[in-house]
């Protein structure tokens, strides 16, 4: 059949030519739209509630994908809602005439729908987990070679304390593999469904002839024909692995955009403590080389919020199959995978590509002229002045040292009070990064 597609990312560069892309395509969700329906006839087989050859005959009229057009179904789609119903007409129109009757058998069209979607989202998982894997190793690798490369510390945009760029890159590093961690969870517990009109499996057990857990064998049996976990209770309207997928992308989203926005800060021109290994350019200013990778994560993780958030008012689904909640879903769940997809994949790039200038780290940390040490300063002359004078004093020597242009180190060299101690030593900021080493190795223990 003739495909048309209608959107080739023209507009969504994230996620253009991502994996993810790929596997939620439409002819992806056809495709697992026609495995739900071959699983399920397979399924009756293996229990008695269908001959093998009707198995045989809708499992191979399902495989060829090129003989159904999406375009034509989704036309079709809007007579009944849902592209399922459509579509098992066609499939049965493709089955040889003694063995349709089998096509769908007992099913509701949200037992195959959200089976479908489900297959869809674990093929999709598979490849964000491979780039989460290679995200975290990079940033690992960072970690590691810049344990002790001290930066600026920067809280409310302003310098703070000193820090090491190997303990941001460890931070960066530990919110990937909590993604990972949830990702893998959620890939792993994702249920089929098979419920029937109501939830009851009421046609399965009359198409098994009565026989004593009929149903019960079916349901589990679907599941191992569909690779997805056996649901404990059909779901059609308890929509926790729905919502269980939304957090988890969602925050796959956001701890990716973690490591993205603060690239962006870093690599401003005025900044400049760090760049994109392959940056973009503009098309009106040639000098330009811009973070793409970073901005593109970033976008993903502004947008992934409010999908997910449809997906969780989604959980209020009314009866046993709600009008509206259960449609709501399917198209923002695409785009939350496909969101998360692309920023896997850019993030494994920025990750491996990241380039880290820590001589302008190191020069940046002399630009309060010492004042970035200040709250060591105060924690070594309290015992001498007491901690009011202390801090009151070198809140005014602060201010000197601006008005004046001299470091801090030289006005306090020039006070009586600070003889006995290595004001130098004091000052460097280099010399305060507290257990930053320390906890970037712990953090680097985590495998």
């Amino acid at each position: 059949m003739t495909s048309h597609p209608t959107d080739v990312g023209l507009l969504a560069p994230g996620r253009a030519g991502s994996p993810a892309e790929a596997a939620t395509g439409d002819r992806a969700f056809l495709r697992a739209l026609l495995d739900a329906e071959a699983a399920l006839t397979r399924a009756q087989a293996a229990t008695g509630q269908a001959p093998e050859a009707a198995a045989d005959a809708v499992t191979a009229a399902a495989e060829d994908t090129a003989r159904f057009d999406v375009r034509d179904i989704a036309l079709r789609a809007r007579a009944g809602g849902n592209p399922v119903i459509p579509l098992v007409a066609d499939l049965s129109a493709a089955v040889p005439g003694e063995w349709r009757a089998y096509v769908h058998r007992g099913a509701t069209s949200q037992d195959i729908m959200d089976t479908a979607t489900m297959l869809v989202a674990r093929r999709t998982l598979g490849p964000v987990l491979d780039d989460l894997d290679r995200t975290e190793r990079a940033l690992g690798a960072l970690a590691a070679a810049h344990r002790d490369t001290a930066m600026p510390g920067r809280t409310l945009t302003q310098h703070a304390v000193p820090t090491t760029f190997g303990l941001k890159a460890a931070g960066w590093r530990a919110l990937v593999l909590d993604a990972r961690d949830r990702i893998r969870t959620v890939r792993d517990s994702l249920p089929s469904q098979l419920g029937g009109a109501a939830g009851t499996l009421a046609a399965f057990g009359a198409y098994g002839e009565g026989t004593a857990g009929s149903a019960d064998r079916l349901v589990a049996a679907f599941a191992r024909e569909t690779g997805l976990v056996e649901p404990a209770l059909p779901w059609h309207t308890l929509r926790t692995p729905i919502a269980d997928l939304a957090g988890a992308l969602a925050f796959t989203a956001g701890a990716l955009g973690k490591t993205a926005v603060d690239v962006l800060t870093l690599s401003r021109t005025e900044i400049a403590e760090v760049t994109e290994g392959t940056g973009g350019g503009s098309s009106a200013m040639p000098h330009k080389t811009n973070p793409v990778r970073a901005t593109l994560v970033a976008a993903a993780a502004r947008r992934a919020p409010h999908l997910a958030a449809t997906l969780y008012g989604a959980l209020a689904a009314e009866d046993e199959r709600p009008a509206g909640a259960w449609h709501a879903e399917w198209e923002p769940l695409r785009e939350l995978l496909r969101l998360v997809g692309g920023a896997a994949r850019d993030a494994a790039e920025l990750a491996s590509g990241l380039r880290v200038h820590a001589d302008v780290m190191r020069h940046h940390l002399g630009l309060t002229g010492g004042s970035i040490v200040s709250e060591r300063l105060s924690a070594a002359l309290a015992p001498l002045l007491g901690r009011a004078r202390a801090k009151e004093l070198l809140t005014e020597l602060a201010r000197h040292a601006r008005a004046e242009g001299r470091p801090l180190s030289q006005l306090l060299a020039e006070m009586p009070e600070m003889q006995s101690l290595d004001v130098g030593e004091l000052t460097d900021p280099t010399r305060y990064t507290g257990s930053a080493g320390a906890l970037t190795d712990r953090a680097l223990e985590r495998p």
